[in-house]
């Protein structure tokens, strides 16, 4: 049998929403939401399924932080001013930060291992987070669904029109190498 992705979400569409969703989330809350339009999937399920695989991801960090702390602390050893953060966003904001910790960049995996680590409610934790996780596969799967056809029009646009990707390509890698030149500069200008 020759299976590519899509044949495999189509197939699998539940189980891989689910993996997808501990380890990364958003590119298979829009594949789940193309899906749910297509009517390979059901909106419910997705959101439920993605909620789910987020809930279990975040608790998997969280008690990683709890039960492994001197092996997160020492992973963490590089990141001792997001920590910092972390704790200051808890003081100021309380539970707050727990609900939105998935959409905040570059602290999405450290806020649990974060939290666990200063022995923050494991009850208080769960159940916010599943809160959370549930709200967040909504709010993606839902306007992908509901949007469907426009996207999967755009698509079929970016298909057929593939090099107009070329221009944009080079503005991304030319955006990365002026932040990466920038960043370094700084460090050196630090030390």
């Amino acid at each position: 049998m020759d299976f590519n992705l899509i044949d495999l979400m189509k197939e699998y569409g539940y189980i891989i929403l689910f993996f997808w969703s501990i380890l990364e989330g958003e590119t298979g809350l829009i594949m789940a939401g193309l899906f749910v339009h297509t009517g390979d999937m059901v909106l419910a399920w997705a959101i439920i399924t993605a909620g789910v695989g987020a809930f279990v991801g975040d608790q998997i960090y969280f008690y990683l932080g709890r039960f492994k702390k001197k092996y997160v602390i020492r992973k963490l050893s590089k990141q001792k001013s997001k920590i910092a953060y972390v704790k200051f966003l808890l003081r100021k904001y309380g539970w707050f930060v727990v609900f939105i910790q998935r959409y905040l960049y570059g602290l999405r995996t450290i806020i649990p291992l974060c939290l666990g680590l200063m022995n923050y409610s494991p009850k208080t934790f769960a159940i916010i987070n599943f809160i959370s996780a549930l709200f967040w596969s909504s709010i993606i799967i839902v306007p992908v669904w509901y949007f469907g056809d426009k996207i999967l029009s755009l698509i079929a646009i970016a298909k057929e029109h593939w090099y107009l990707a070329i221009p944009l390509i080079i503005v991304i890698i030319v955006s990365i190498t002026v932040v990466v030149k920038y960043k370094q500069r700084k460090l050196i200008f630090k030390k």
